[in-house]
């Protein structure tokens, strides 16, 4: 039997990377979404680490196994670092294509040379018993004056990756993967976990009740 973990998500497209990213690892994966464990808690933390946290430990205490979640944000120069740990809230309740008018409207000022960003990724892994490892990522870039490209998720087709000279909506999830802040985070959290595999369950990956 495979060893399990859980991806304690609802986020589509952040199942869709860690999927991909996590393919290579003989482990059996189950978002939040297969399991049916709901909306999940509030992420009341001040950190990308500490909602983190909040997330992986609701899953694993749900259901007895170990789960990897990730909280990420873009940080823009301007705007003093914002949106940061409210990226996916910025402006309220908006779809991602508002979210990104939003901002946009935010910066309308802001020559491009000023228009530096960086989006930041934190992974946790816990275990029902408490135990828990962190890893981290991050990726530098810009701000464009509007969006290119048709794919990736949230901010992808405003934030010009300074490793790849291109958004990433305009790449390859594979592309994208490679110098992304959660392709990083997720690389140390792959590498370690090849090494410790005694902190995975070896048991079906079940919903809770």
């Amino acid at each position: 039997m495979k060893r399990c973990l859980v991806l304690a998500t609802r986020n589509a497209g952040k199942i869709a990377e860690l999927r991909l990213a996590l393919a290579h690892l003989d482990l059996e994966l189950a978002s939040a979404v297969e399991l049916g464990l709901g909306e999940g808690p509030v992420e009341h933390g001040h950190t990308y680490e500490e909602n983190a946290l909040i997330k992986a430990a609701h899953a694993a205490h749900a259901t007895g196994i170990p789960a990897l979640s990730d909280d990420s944000g873009l940080e823009v120069d301007a705007l003093a670092g914002a949106p940061g740990i409210y990226s996916s809230r910025f402006g309220g309740a908006l779809s991602d294509g508002e979210r990104i008018a939003h901002l946009l409207q935010k910066l309308r000022n802001v020559p491009e040379e000023a228009r530096g960003a960086a989006f930041v990724s934190v992974l946790v892994l816990a275990r029902p018993t408490g135990q828990v490892k962190s890893f981290n990522g991050v990726c530098r870039g810009r701000i464009l004056l509007g969006p290119r490209g048709e794919g990736g998720h949230g901010y992808d087709p405003i934030f010009w990756s300074s490793d790849l000279h291109k958004t990433f909506a305009e790449v390859s999830a594979k592309e994208k993967e490679s110098v992304s802040h959660r392709g990083r985070a997720v690389a140390g959290f792959a590498s370690w976990a090849a090494q410790n595999p005694c902190w995975f369950s070896s048991r079906a990956v079940e919903a809770p009740g």
